[in-house]
Parts: structure tokens; sequence; C-alpha cells
């Protein structure tokens, strides 16, 4: 299996596109560090918020996250909670 990114090839391709975590995490509407913590606990919905400010599939940077241990893809945007209405 493919090994995912280092948290600080995370973070300096985030600081690439010219902005942070902290601000990726407020415009979300989150707290500025709350985004941080995907970076050492699976959260589906910080890993997509993150990987779509790097343009690529979470899967490419978590592949431990996103694959079972036979190679077949795990679908985990359904484990993203819908917000409340």
């Amino acid at each position: 299996m493919k090994k995912g990114w280092h948290q600080a090839d995370i973070i300096a391709g985030i600081r690439k596109k010219g902005t942070s975590l902290a601000a990726l995490s407020r415009a979300a509407g989150l707290s500025s560090s709350t985004l941080a913590n995907a970076l050492t606990k699976p959260w589906p919905k910080g890993e997509f918020l993150i990987a779509e400010a790097l343009g690529v599939h979470p899967s490419e940077i978590w592949p431990e996250r996103y694959f079972d241990k036979s190679g077949k893809q795990l679908n985990r945007l359904n484990l993203i909670r819908k917000e409340r209405s």
C-alpha cells in the first residue's frame, strides 16, 4: 500500500496554495485549530476539506484511511454527519 503524506507536506501544500489550516478552518465555520485534528486522527469531514484545498482526493493524502488491507477503496464520505435543519 502506498504511504500517506507527512503532516509537514500537507501543511506545506496548503501554504503553497496561499492559505493555512487555521484559515481553512475558519472558512468552514470551525474553530481555527479544528482542522489540525485531521492530521493525526481520522475525521472524514476535515480530510475532505483539506484535500479539496489541495486539489486531490483524501485517499491520496491518507491511503491508510481510505483503503482496506486488500486494497479495496472504502467509502468514507458517508461517515460525514449531515448538517441539522
